[in-house]
């Protein structure tokens, strides 16, 4: 395996470092991993010049910077609609920097004339009027208006997009649980003026721009698409010679409802029920609420050929979940998650095989699952799908424990974090 500074690596699937980094600190999402640990694993493959670089779950970009930064050709693939949003602004650090501030600007000064004139506010969805003070919405609703009244399209205008969308929860009273879900009773202590927030935030990402283009020589190498990890035709095949990468935990994360306040100020869902056909119907599953408004059936799920590799493990696994299940109130949708999930990253896999040259590496940052207490061993069973796709070697490192400073866990299974390595 490729040796990297342990500090790096043992940080490794933590976004928070990033936070400290120009352009990343953008727009915080929490489920990524470390841009630095990424960069110092493509400096161990120089030289570069040849090379692309893949993500197939591209997320806010972190494995496309941190290509840019070492000067490589990146391709990323999200399916995730807001968050290609969000990465494609940040690869616009290159532009010039008096552009994008002269588009920031015009956006505040026609805001506070907005708010001069007492324009009437549009109308917001339930979740942004608990969330976020009369006062400060009128304000973001003014400089929500006023990027509508001059975007034109321009990299400019998606970076002044980004920079209100960064603010959203600054703005907001509304505590924030681990992992990005909105908490509407939990009050938080700093509430920032939006219009101040929006200058901050302009500031510091001109800040980055400049530094950004004064470590990178050039324009951004990466590039992004809308589309689907389980099938990306837009990728050439045998084109790809690195995979860096964290597919989604089977741990009942709900990515779709991480970025649901964001969206629904922008208007791109109106409830908690919308996400589902907007964003969540598109992603991996590996939330229960996906696998229940999907109707999965346990036996057909079972019965795939994608699941061979592991057939007798995961149907025991899921056999055991479905009996526990009943035992708990939710009765939450584990069972189906678990097999619906393996039977997504088997199609991964074999996505990956097609567009992968020999040789190639692929580096996933990887957690396991116990729901209901019931252990899943995903390092092993997804080994065992990669080299069922075609991969020659598979080998998982473990870097740290997880979930143990929870007080509130609902079972005592060990869990870790670790980095599965394929070649092929």
């Amino acid at each position: 395996m490729t040796i990297v500074p342990h500090s790096l690596e043992s940080r490794s699937g933590s976004f928070i470092d990033n936070m400290r980094l120009p352009v990343h600190r953008w727009f915080r999402f929490s489920a990524g991993f470390s841009a630095q640990w990424v960069e110092s694993l493509l400096s161990e493959h120089a030289p570069l010049n040849d090379k692309v670089v893949l993500d197939p779950f591209a997320g806010s970009g972190t494995t496309l910077l941190a290509s840019d930064v070492v000067s490589v050709r990146s391709i990323g693939v999200e399916a995730h609609p807001f968050l290609v949003k969000i990465a494609r602004a940040k690869l616009w650090w290159w532009i010039s920097v008096e552009e994008f501030l002269d588009a920031a600007f015009k956006v505040l000064n026609t805001a506070k004339q907005l708010l001069k004139t007492g324009q009437e506010r549009e109308s917001y969805p339930d979740l942004i009027m608990r969330t976020i003070s009369l006062q400060n919405l009128s304000k973001l609703d003014a400089l929500k208006k006023a990027w509508e009244t001059h975007h034109d399209l321009s990299p400019s205008s998606h970076l002044v997009w980004l920079a209100i969308t960064s603010i959203i929860r600054q703005s907001s009273f509304s505590g924030t649980a681990q992992w990005q879900y909105v908490l509407p009773k939990k009050r938080k202590k700093t509430v920032l003026d939006p219009l101040e927030a929006y200058m901050r935030q302009i500031e510091m990402m001109s800040q980055d721009m400049r530094q950004m283009q004064f470590l990178v020589n050039g324009t951004s190498k990466a590039i992004l698409y809308h589309s689907d990890a389980r099938s990306f035709p837009e990728v050439r095949t045998n084109s790809v010679h690195i995979v860096v990468t964290s597919p989604p935990y089977a741990n009942n994360f709900d990515y779709a409802d991480a970025l649901r306040l964001e969206m629904s100020f922008w208007g791109e869902v109106r409830s908690w029920g919308e996400l589902h056909e907007a964003v969540r119907k598109y992603l991996i599953v590996s939330s229960s609420q996906h696998a229940s408004r999907e109707k999965l059936i346990l036996d057909q799920l079972l019965s795939s050929e994608l699941l061979n590799p592991i057939k007798g493990e995961i149907s025991e696994v899921c056999k055991r979940l479905a009996e526990e299940r009943l035992r708990h109130g939710g009765r939450k949708h584990y069972h189906t998650m678990i097999a619906a999930y393996f039977i997504d990253m088997a199609r991964v896999w074999r996505e990956l095989r097609r567009v992968c040259s020999t040789p190639c590496d692929l580096y996933f940052v990887i957690g396991d699952s116990a729901p209901y207490g019931v252990y899943v061993p995903v390092h092993r069973w997804l080994k065992k799908l990669a080299l069922s796709s075609g991969f020659d070697i598979a080998e998982y490192r473990k870097l740290r424990d997880r979930n143990v400073k929870w007080k509130n866990r609902k079972h005592r299974v060990p869990l870790q974090e670790g980095i599965l390595h394929i070649k092929g």
